[in-house]
């Protein structure tokens, strides 16, 4: 039988959504717009939601983007909308940092513009990276064995639980 370690409830993440909302206003209120990127499928779950308090806390334009790539293989990825990126802010946002490499790997499209800043969000952060990347906004920070998995519970585009087991 799987044991499940719930590290955030529901309730939780809603407030972590919230702050990580906030930082990123603070952090960009010189700007008028900004791209949540957000990493299918959780990633993009969780885009909305901060863009939904984004819109309720600041005068910011969201725009939000999809990016698609195969987490155990990821060459290639694929963006929803051909955008042009120069010149812009854009906020890359997955459910869990674990190893980096999917971040690091979702990077990929965006590099061939020059953004004026590319930031990181994410629920859950491992503290053990495989990859060089650091992440700007964080939910939750938590240390763990490299065998232990951290997943994020949805129904939907409802955000259950984080646990690791």
């Amino acid at each position: 039988m799987e044991s499940r370690n719930i590290i955030l409830t529901q309730d939780i993440i809603q407030k972590k959504i919230e702050r990580i909302a906030y930082e990123i206003y603070e952090l960009n209120s010189d700007g008028t717009d900004i791209i949540l990127a957000g990493i299918w499928d959780r990633g993009v779950i969780i885009a909305h939601k901060i863009a939904a308090i984004l819109e309720q806390i600041s005068p910011l334009k969201t725009h939000i983007i999809e990016l698609r790539l195969d987490k155990q293989h990821p060459g290639d990825v694929a963006v929803s909308e051909d955008i042009d990126f120069n010149d812009k802010v854009i906020v890359v946002v997955d459910d869990v940092a674990n190893s980096g490499r999917t971040m690091l790997y979702a990077l990929k499209p965006l590099l061939k513009f020059l953004p004026k800043k590319i930031q990181t969000a994410v629920l859950v952060d491992r503290k053990h990276k495989s990859f060089p990347l650091s992440v700007d906004f964080v939910g939750y920070s938590l240390a763990t064995t490299l065998q232990d998995m951290v997943l994020v519970e949805m129904n939907g585009e409802e955000i259950i639980s984080a646990y690791f087991e």
